[in-house]
């Protein structure tokens, strides 16, 4: 190991958004994180700036499609060739779509989504927890969103039955991991305003215009919600946890000081 890491992180999906933020965070606590995205061209532009930014800190990268599994299980050993361990997994690569009626997307939009969200979460886990029985330690934390806890919203189908899927993974794995050595846990940032969001109104940017001042009460940014995410999963110690930003408390104060708060996160 580095002589300034003393745990490593891989997490799917890092060279943006909610991904990138959860990268520096582990950054910041001194974390060796291997960066991960769907090109080779995005990896490298990330770990340049990640590079930047914390000289002298171990991060790597290495492009993986997580639809594929055997891109998954190279990313797997590459990190740990890397760090000589990893103590946390986080898949968090995943697609969304625009807010339509479910019968209109074209069959590969259906593909795309479940094969990047459902499956790309299946090998992540099995690729990490195999790695990390093996080790003897590790934690998996799959991300889920909008539709994981049952809620319904019309154009949202595709999207939230694969995130509903996610849900039942991870319930059914922490059930299954019990005899294991590994923790496995759910991620819910809540409302993230990153261009997954804008992405579901494409073609519909009224509608976005119409939904901003709601989004703006209930939604964060990624490097707001990423810090809390990471230190809820280090101070985690059970299997079947969900790692959450949001509470009902947090949410109540948003909606009560919301005249007062003026707050713009699509600047």
């Amino acid at each position: 190991m580095h002589p300034f890491v003393s745990k490593s992180v891989v997490i799917t999906g890092s060279t943006r958004g909610i991904g990138y933020s959860l990268a520096e965070a582990f950054l910041e606590r001194s974390y060796g994180v291997m960066i991960s995205g769907r090109t080779t061209m995005a990896v490298n532009e990330t770990v340049k700036k990640l590079g930047a930014k914390y000289a002298g800190m171990q991060i790597f990268g290495f492009a993986c499609d997580v639809t594929d599994f055997l891109q998954v299980q190279k990313l797997w050993d590459a990190a740990k060739e890397h760090f000589g361990r990893i103590d946390i997994w986080i898949n968090n690569a995943g697609t969304a779509t625009p807010m339509m009626n479910f019968w209109e997307f074209s069959p590969d939009q259906y593909t795309e989504v479940v094969h990047t969200n459902i499956l790309g979460t299946m090998y992540g886990s099995k690729v990490a927890i195999t790695g990390m029985i093996a080790q003897g330690h590790g934690a998996v934390y799959n991300m889920e969103g909008f539709g994981a806890k049952g809620q319904g919203m019309r154009g949202m189908t595709l999207y939230g039955s694969t995130k509903a899927s996610v849900n039942f993974i991870n319930r059914s794995l922490a059930d299954e991991i019990k005899i294991t050595p590994v923790i496995i846990g759910a991620l819910a940032p809540g409302m993230v305003i990153t261009d997954m969001v804008t992405q579901q109104f494409k073609g519909r940017e009224e509608e976005l215009e119409k939904s901003k001042r709601i989004l703006n009460i209930i939604g964060e940014r990624a490097e707001t919600v990423a810090p809390v995410l990471v230190e809820k999963m280090l101070a985690n110690n059970k299997s079947g946890n969900t790692i959450a930003y949001s509470s009902s408390l947090r949410m109540m104060v948003k909606f009560l000081t919301a005249p007062f708060n003026k707050r713009d996160l699509f600047s």
